[in-house]
């Protein structure tokens, strides 16, 4: 969890990465924020992949 959580701090900065995971809502993740998607069992990797995929990170951030 805590390298999930420096991949989005190092992608979006520290208070945008907070809101994202708090506010912004992923198709990929069945409508959910990343932190609902985190608290429901989904897999950090899972729901990495689908912020890299959905915000269109640069593929050095993979």
């Amino acid at each position: 969890m805590t390298e999930f959580r420096e991949r989005m701090v190092e992608a979006f900065g520290a208070a945008q990465a907070s809101w994202i995971a708090r506010d912004h809502v992923f198709a990929g993740l069945g409508q959910r924020t990343v932190d609902e998607a985190l608290e429901r069992g989904t897999d950090a990797k899972d729901v990495w992949r689908v912020v890299h995929t959905e915000m269109r990170l640069p593929p050095r951030l993979r």
